[in-house]
């Protein structure tokens, strides 16, 4: 089972960086390096090829809206090659707020979009030259728009994998689905053990039902926060500003697709409060009122025997890599609680 978690640079990136080294040595394998509207993530990937030996260097995530296909592969691949084999290619559709108001995409057809990305980055990664007749992507562009000049290109240089991974942040049904048939790895958000066959079984199993046998089984990453020790329960309560956040605020009031997820576990009370007291600007008290119930089930936070039964319950639920936040509040906090994870995932 993998350990991965997020990059994060709130407090400068290449402090950032050398925490990753250290967790490496503890133990990580793979690390997802977000982009949203901040600094581009492919940049970031690049140093951290240059400074890592051997951890997976993941984009978490790159929205499809905002790059062609073949610049997508064409990113991967050099990222690939730069790490040395140790690239994989998050993709996700992001959101309207971020698509239409940052980037000036509309945001159309998410599912089909990311379905045929993926085929023409693997056409990319293959070397074939590049025909491909999709709906949303024509290349070349057809003799009737633009010059009429184009012609069907293939990648000029031997990328190290003629296959790169492509991990999926979704949510939706559809989308669901699709990353089950079609991608490596599975990025949820908010994933809960106990009612995430609720949400997401039914797509899963459609897709699986239509994944090409030849393909390794999807890798699915959720956790939660990591603390592994006696008295460690307030903790929990480091995920809260950023739950308030997603759950509050995330794109517009009508559609707030995490949100959505949570009003799926049950909470539907709790995810209207939450929504309406953060975007009345009430962010502290939008973070308290996420249940307690809710943080227990989806943090490893707490005594060694909390955390393997959440890990068991993790596994029981078909998580076979952990996506995790080290709640520490010192770097020496965060790398313990790391190589005590590694230990106990080696263990069971």
């Amino acid at each position: 089972m993998r350990i991965s978690t997020l990059l994060s640079y709130a407090s400068g990136f290449k402090e950032a960086v050398k925490e990753v080294q250290a967790l490496e040595k503890a133990g990580l394998d793979v690390v997802w390096v977000p982009e949203a509207y901040s600094f581009d993530a492919p940049s970031a990937m690049g140093y951290l090829a240059a400074n890592t030996e051997r951890v997976t260097i993941a984009s978490g995530i790159l929205p499809v809206y905002s790059r062609t296909p073949t610049l997508l592969a064409m990113t991967a691949a050099g990222i690939d090659y730069l790490s040395d084999g140790r690239c994989m290619l998050g993709l996700g559709a992001s959101g309207p707020q971020v698509i239409e108001g940052f980037h000036g995409v509309p945001y159309t057809a998410p599912v089909s979009r990311l379905r045929e990305v993926i085929d023409i980055c693997r056409m990319v990664w293959r070397r074939e030259k590049v025909n491909y007749d999709g709906k949303h992507y024509q290349i070349p562009l057809p003799q009737n728009q633009g010059t009429g000049l184009g012609k069907p290109l293939k990648l000029i240089n031997h990328p190290v994998r003629d296959e790169i991974p492509i991990a999926v942040a979704s949510l939706g049904k559809k989308s669901v689905e699709m990353t089950a048939e079609l991608a490596d790895a599975w990025l949820p958000a908010f994933y809960m053990a106990e009612g995430a066959d609720d949400v997401w079984g039914d797509a899963l199993r459609a897709g699986a039902q239509k994944r090409d046998p030849t393909r390794a089984p999807l890798e699915v990453f959720a956790g939660g926060g990591v603390a592994i020790g006696e008295g460690l329960e307030d903790l929990r309560n480091m995920s809260r500003p950023g739950m308030a956040l997603y759950i509050g605020g995330m794109g517009a009031r009508s559609r707030n697709f995490y949100n959505q997820v949570f009003c799926q576990y049950g909470y539907e009370a709790e995810a209207q409060q939450i929504q309406d007291l953060y975007l009345s600007g009430k962010k502290d008290e939008a973070a308290a009122a996420i249940p307690d119930a809710y943080l227990e089930a989806t943090t490893l936070i707490g005594p060694e025997g909390f955390v393997k039964d959440r890990l068991a319950a993790l596994k029981e639920s078909g998580v076979n890599a952990l996506n995790v936040g080290f709640a520490g509040r010192t770097l020496e906090e965060r790398v313990g609680y790391c190589e005590k994870l590694r230990n106990i995932v080696d263990s069971i």
